[in-house]
């Protein structure tokens, strides 16, 4: 169980059973129906339920904080300050807007039957009514005196995304044009108390392994649970934030989490689409409750 990395990790997996040739060809991601979760709970000696929100994700002698707990201990640990924080959440939602206003999402959304002959065809996160001096109006939801609000954080969203893995050679009889070549992955351990850097650590050795920095990284995605954490790992990496998640991100868009590591990739394939430099390098990152974090390191491929 990987929380919010499940969808990742699980082509993470794929990749490494067709390397290994155990499987010619699998669907991998993930799916997350936050909406319909059913209420969790453990037994009182007399039998009566104590309900619980969310489950343990790390002893309790570590620290297990909570997941806006954690974006405060990282905003304030690395100097990340409410007002890059709103700049960064604002922008996601602008990008996001300009995008779904493009049609750039159109190619990977499966409409889905809502009943009485209507479909969702489309995220409703993005809010068009933002701006700067809305964004500052938002309190500390997290800690008094906090920096973490409702606006620079994500939102629940139910979701699912899924790819295609197998080998090139099969990926060729199937008539694939192009896709993302798996170069390699990590996952890596961080202290519970600053989970969101999660991602940062496993991205930093993954790229050492490859004799990288990010500067050789063309296209970068990154799940926007918080901005404070977003911002942190981008700052430890050397990353550009205005060269990551050129669409938005979770923080516009919500975090589905089972979904949301495999939406990073296919955000990844759209980007490299758009401009097709074969070898481009791209690199999805996702920060895990816990304190842990993955990293996969992928290069765009023409196949035909």
């Amino acid at each position: 169980d990987r929380q919010c990395g499940s969808g990742l990790d699980a082509i993470v997996l794929a990749s490494r059973l067709v390397a290994a040739g155990g499987g010619g060809l699998y669907l991998a991601g993930g799916v997350e129906s936050i909406s319909t979760a059913p209420l969790r709970a453990h037994r009182n000696d007399d039998g009566s339920p104590d309900f619980y929100s969310r489950a343990q994700f790390a002893p309790l002698s570590f620290g297990d904080p909570d997941m806006g707990v954690a974006a405060e201990n990282v905003a304030a640990r690395f100097g990340i300050s409410r007002e890059r924080q709103d700049a960064f959440a604002l922008r996601s939602h602008q990008r996001a807007l300009a995008a779904a206003a493009a049609g750039t999402f159109d190619a990977e959304i499966v409409p889905l039957a809502a009943g009485s002959g209507e479909s969702a065809a489309a995220d409703d996160g993005p809010r068009p009514s933002l701006g700067p001096a809305l964004m500052a109006r938002f309190p500390p939801v997290f800690a008094s005196g906090g920096t973490v609000t409702a606006g620079n954080s994500c939102f629940d969203a139910d979701g699912a995304a899924a790819v295609v893995v197998t080998s090139m050679e099969r990926a060729r009889q199937l008539g694939a044009a192009d896709g993302l070549l798996v170069l390699g992955t990590d996952t890596a351990g961080v202290a519970p108390q600053l989970l969101g850097i999660g991602a940062a650590a496993a991205a930093e050795r993954l790229l050492a392994a490859h004799r990288l920095t990010a500067a050789d990284v063309g296209l970068v995605e990154f799940n926007e649970a918080f901005a404070a954490q977003t911002l942190a790992c981008f700052d430890q990496l050397g990353i550009d934030p205005d060269q990551a998640n050129l669409d938005g991100g979770a923080l516009a868009l919500g975090h589905a989490y089972g979904a949301s590591g495999a939406v990073l990739v296919t955000r990844l394939l759209a980007q490299a689409r758009k401009s097709p430099e074969p070898g481009q390098l791209a690199l999805a990152m996702i920060s895990i409750a816990g304190g842990m974090g993955t990293a996969a390191l992928l290069g765009y491929a023409r196949l035909t």
